[in-house]
C-alpha cells in the first residue's frame, strides 16, 4: 500500500506540476468544476453496482459497501506498471469479503472484457468517426466473444472448472450480462459527461458537443487499458486526449484539460477508495450468505 500510495503521489505533483506550466488562460467555473466531481462519484457507483449483478448472477450477494471498498481499493493497483494488480486485487478483496474464489477471479477478468466493450461500443455511438472502423468493430467482437464465453454452456463449464474444480460455476445468465453491461454503458456516458463538465468549468468559451466530450474521452480511456506498459492509462490517455481536443480548445486548452482530467480522476479514485476505508469502521454488515 506504501507504494502504490508512493507511486499516485508521484503522479499527482508530475501532472499538477505540468499543468501550472501550461500556458493558456483559463477561466475556472466553480459550479462546473464541482458538478464535474460529483458526477465522477456517481460514475464510480453505476460501475461498482456494474460488478455486483455479475457476481448475482452466480448466487453472490456482496453487499454494496463493501463491493465499494473492494472496487476502489483494487482501482488503485492501476498505478503499479502492469495491467494485473487492479484485477489481482480484486480477487483478493472480494474474496476476503466472503465472495466465492472462482466467482471472484472470472468476475474480475470478465469485468475488464465489459468494460472495454462498452467503452468501444459508448465511442461507436457518440462519436463513429473517431477511430477506424475496422478496430472499433474488431474490439467489441473481441470483447462480446470474451463476454459470451461465461454465458454459453460449453465454454462457461470449461472455465467454471478450470476456476474450481471441486464446485464448477454454473454458466453467468443472459440477464446478469446484460445487467452488468447495461450499468456499465451508462457509467461511460457519465464520465464522458463529467470530463464536458470540466472543459466548461476550465474554459467557459469552449465550443466541444456533450456526444463529442464522450466519444473522446472513452476512446482515450481505452486506450490507456490496453496500454499495458502504461501505470493507470497515463500518457496514452494523455496524449489521446490532446490529440481529439485540439481543433476544439487549441493545443494549450487542449493540454491543460487533459492534464487537470487525469489529477481530478487520480483525486477522486483516491478519495473514494479513503472514504470507503473510513466507512469500514462502521457498523458491520450482514455476510454475503446472510
Amino acid at each position: 500500500m506504501i507504494l502504490v500510495l508512493a507511486l499516485i503521489a508521484r503522479s499527482i505533483a508530475r501532472n499538477w506540476a505540468a499543468f501550472q506550466s501550461v500556458h493558456v488562460t483559463l477561466e475556472p467555473n466553480v459550479g462546473w468544476l464541482a458538478a464535474s466531481i460529483v458526477t465522477v462519484f456517481v460514475t464510480y457507483a453505476i460501475q461498482i453496482e456494474s460488478w455486483r449483478r455479475m457476481l448475482r448472477g452466480w448466487g453472490q450477494h456482496l453487499p454494496y459497501k463493501a463491493a465499494a471498498r473492494a472496487w476502489t481499493l483494487a482501482n488503485l493497483g492501476r498505478y503499479i506498471p502492469g495491467k494485473v494488480w487492479s484485477v489481482a486485487g480484486l480477487v483478493v478483496l472480494a474474496e476476503r469479503a466472503g465472495v466465492r474464489r472462482s466467482a471472484a477471479a472470472v468476475s474480475a477478468f470478465a469485468m475488464q472484457a465489459v468494460v472495454l466493450g462498452t467503452g468501444v461500443m459508448l465511442v461507436v455511438l457518440a462519436t463513429p468517426h473517431a477511430a477506424s472502423p475496422i478496430l472499433l468493430v474488431g474490439a467489441v467482437v473481441a470483447a462480446l466473444a470474451l463476454i459470451g464465453v461465461l454465458a454459453w454452456p460449453r465454454s462457461a463449464q470449461w472455465l467454471g472448472k478450470l476456476a474450481d474444480s471441486t464446485a464448477p460455476l454454473p454458466p453467468l445468465p443472459r440477464a446478469a450480462i446484460l445487467a452488468s453491461s447495461g450499468l456499465m454503458l451508462v457509467s461511460w456516458a457519465t464520465f464522458g459527461l463529467s470530463f464536458w463538465m470540466l472543459i466548461r468549468g476550465l474554459i467557459s468559451t469552449a465550443t466541444v458537443p456533450v456526444s463529442a466530450a464522450m466519444g473522446m474521452f472513452a476512446l482515450g480511456y481505452v486506450m490507456g487499458i490496453v496500454a499495458v506498459f502504461a501505470p493507470g492509462g497515463m500518457v496514452v490517455r494523455d496524449l489521446a486526449l490532446v490529440g481529439f481536443l485540439t481543433p476544439f480548445l487549441g493545443s494549450g486548452g487542449a493540454l491543460a484539460v487533459s492534464l487537470a482530467s487525469r489529477v481530478q480522476l487520480t483525486l477522486t479514485e483516491v478519495g473514494s477508495a479513503g472514504l470507503m476505508q473510513a466507512l469500514k469502521r462502521g457498523p458491520k454488515e450482514k455476510s454475503p450468505g446472510s
